[in-house]
């Protein structure tokens, strides 16, 4: 198990160079639902955060309404995989939603985008149909392709103290 300090920096290179994840949620009924969406991450040194973009459906307010939880998944071409477990919160307010914007429309490449380009968002940040979701991991595992593919490299897993069943 690796600390955080270790996995952060190398979660947050794949995540951001593969972009597009299959994010899971669960219903009132206990069953999964899953779609592709585009978070964006923030390691400061010490903590790594997420947010989503994304519109703030029934379905999707349903299940976080529901459990709180997202479990989100990476994977490319090359077998690179990663994975992170973790708290969901809506973001809502004005000067939040402002700020989930701003953050994609200057975030690094191939992550940044102007959100503007999504259709149902061209009424800007405060708009009904845009929200920002904030992820804060519980669970996260690295896991380069190489090692399915027996050319070497370390599979690496972290866990908030705690979060793991004994």
């Amino acid at each position: 198990m690796s600390d955080l300090a270790a996995i952060g920096p190398a979660f947050v290179e794949m995540a951001h160079r593969i972009v597009w994840a299959n994010v899971a949620t669960v219903d009132p009924q206990g069953r999964p639902r899953s779609r592709v969406l585009h978070p964006l991450w923030t390691w400061d040194g010490d903590a790594l955060t997420g947010v989503i973009a994304t519109s703030p459906t029934a379905v999707k307010r349903s299940h976080l309404d529901h459990s709180p939880f997202v479990s989100i998944g990476y994977w490319a071409p090359s077998q690179d995989t990663c994975t992170a477990e973790c708290r969901a919160e809506w973001i809502l307010d004005d000067a939040g939603r402002e700020e989930v914007w701003r953050a994609f429309e200057t975030g690094p490449p191939p992550v940044g985008y102007d959100p503007m380009i999504v259709p149902q968002w061209r009424g800007g940040p405060t708009s009904a149909s845009f929200a920002g979701l904030r992820l804060t991991p519980w669970r996260l595992r690295v896991m380069p392709g190489t090692v399915m593919t027996g050319g070497g490299g370390e599979v690496l897993t972290w866990a908030a103290a705690g979060s793991e069943p004994a």
